[in-house]
């Protein structure tokens, strides 16, 4: 698991940024504010933000410039996580432990939540009133994010994954669709940290890229074997449900033993890139070793 005292300060300074960003739950149009309070300040591991400040303070970034873009990334993921639970696809009730947004509230109230979020997301990072970084690099963090949210991203990922239901893949296609669904936000949360920092050196950028497209997908291979191998309760969502969906998966692809055996070579590959950074990027090689090791 990531250093205990950075991963939970993280998720406090997270959770306070984002009770500060997020219109109050009493300002009209009431019920959609309420959503999205209850979607993005629900219990979740702050992976995303936490790349974000561990890459920027590798590189000596100033808190003041890695809180919009950590805010940002998060507020990202948790529209995501609003349409994905959409019955429109994959339909799912329970997420963190909790009744999902459309459950909680109703569709179109979550289709809503999601949207506000997504686009307030981009409000605060091209916004950044207290921030010192250059009108150049601020415009490079918004069109990564944007680049990465969209149909070259998470949101095309998304939609090849709904068209792989009910299919058999090749490996080289299922990977090449988790690139775009999870990863391309976890190497955008990493770019991210190197934007928002004074660091210039496309050489350290591109170990990090390697670093974070590997952490990806290793990341979902890693889900894929938990909604095998884990259960509902530590999950916080319906345990099995790939596997009743009949979506295209590592294991079943390459075998439970041969998932396992992909998500730790991509391990080793991350770790690589980061030994090939002459600073201290500990905190994000714990978190390489958090991806294979984390029970939810």
């Amino acid at each position: 698991m990531p250093n205990n005292h950075f991963l939970t300060e993280v998720q406090h300074k997270i959770n306070r940024l984002l009770d500060s960003y997020l219109p109050v739950d009493d300002l009209s149009p009431q019920r959609l504010h309420q959503a999205m309070r209850y979607s993005a300040l629900n219990p979740g591991k702050r992976v995303r933000p936490a790349l974000v400040y561990a890459t920027g303070e590798m590189l000596a970034a100033e808190d003041v410039n890695l809180a919009p873009a950590a805010v940002a990334v998060e507020l990202i993921h948790a529209y995501s996580l609003i349409h994905d639970d959409l019955p429109c696809m994959d339909d799912d009730d329970l997420r963190r432990g909790i009744p999902t947004c459309h459950i909680k509230f109703d569709e179109a109230t979550a289709v809503l939540a999601g949207d506000a979020l997504q686009t307030l997301a981009f409000e605060i990072l091209s916004e950044q009133k207290q921030s010192s970084l250059s009108d150049h690099k601020k415009l490079l963090m918004l069109h990564n994010l944007c680049k990465a949210s969209g149909s070259v991203g998470m949101g095309g990922g998304q939609a090849i994954d709904l068209l792989m239901t009910n299919q058999v893949s090749e490996i080289e296609t299922l990977e090449s669709m988790h690139q775009m669904k999870t990863g391309a936000l976890i190497n955008a949360s990493v770019r991210l940290g190197f934007l928002a920092s004074p660091c210039e050196d496309q050489v350290i950028l591109t170990h990090l890229n390697t670093y974070s497209r590997c952490l990806g997908l290793a990341f979902q291979i890693t889900d894929d074997i938990l909604d095998i191998e884990s259960d509902t309760e530590t999950l916080g969502k319906p345990q099995g449900s790939d596997v009743e969906k009949n979506k295209s998966t590592f294991p079943a692809l390459l075998g439970l033993e041969g998932a396992k055996q992909r998500a730790n070579e991509l391990i080793s590959r991350s770790l690589e890139a980061l030994d090939r950074i002459p600073l201290n990027s500990d905190n994000l090689a714990d978190f390489a070793t958090y991806v294979i090791t984390r029970k939810n």
